[in-house]
């Protein structure tokens, strides 16, 4: 497997005759564009209309539950399982700047793979499928720029698999609680935006 991973990483990986433009590209695929997923959530839940306001508020939070659950069983994997980023081994080609610290499963895969795969199971499968190419995408950056292995990425889908399920399991028992406490705070914090308006209530 570790053979497999290094020759897909190698195959990917841009070389000093790699075209600068595509090397700019994964750079704003790499740094920026994951930045979107939190705006795309932000949105949904201020101004979804007002039929499909309390579905979306279900699925944002359903989403940052499977969110931390993600986040934690990553913690752990790479804490149980430590292993070198290429870069760390003097591997191929470094084009972006990174502590070496531990590459799998990696953060952003297990961020937008999680997003996607909530948006999949929960909301529509077309958004989801197209999150999940946004993943896509990210992934190949962040190996392309020498950063991270395949099987990194691979590792943070997983992972945002199975932070997904513990949330669909784990929602029966605390959903309705969790989500009448969230509507409750936005409300006092936001009371001003909501009288005048600009955002549902």
């Amino acid at each position: 497997m570790e053979q497999l991973n290094t020759q897909l990483f190698l195959w990917l990986n841009a070389t000093p005759d790699s075209p600068r433009w595509l090397i700019n590209f994964a750079t704003i695929l790499a740094k920026d564009v994951i930045g979107i997923i939190p705006l795309l959530v932000v949105g949904l839940w201020l101004w979804s209309p007002k039929q499909f306001i309390d579905s979306r508020r279900e699925l944002v939070l359903k989403t940052a539950t499977a969110l931390v659950y993600a986040i934690v069983f990553s913690f752990v994997i790479g804490k149980v399982f430590p292993h070198p980023r290429p870069f760390a081994i003097g591997l191929g080609y470094h084009w972006l700047n990174h502590s070496p610290d531990t590459s799998f499963p990696s953060d952003h895969g297990t961020f937008i793979f999680t997003f996607s795969l909530a948006f999949m199971f929960w909301h529509r499968a077309w958004s989801g499928v197209a999150l999940l190419a946004v993943g896509v995408l990210i992934a190949w950056s962040r190996i392309y720029l020498g950063v991270h292995w395949p099987l990194d990425m691979l590792g943070g889908l997983l992972v945002g698999m199975i932070g997904c399920l513990t949330a669909e399991l784990g929602w029966k028992f605390y959903g309705q609680a969790l989500l009448n406490i969230a509507r409750k705070i936005y409300r006092q914090l936001f009371a001003l935006p909501i009288r005048w308006g600009w955002i549902q209530h």
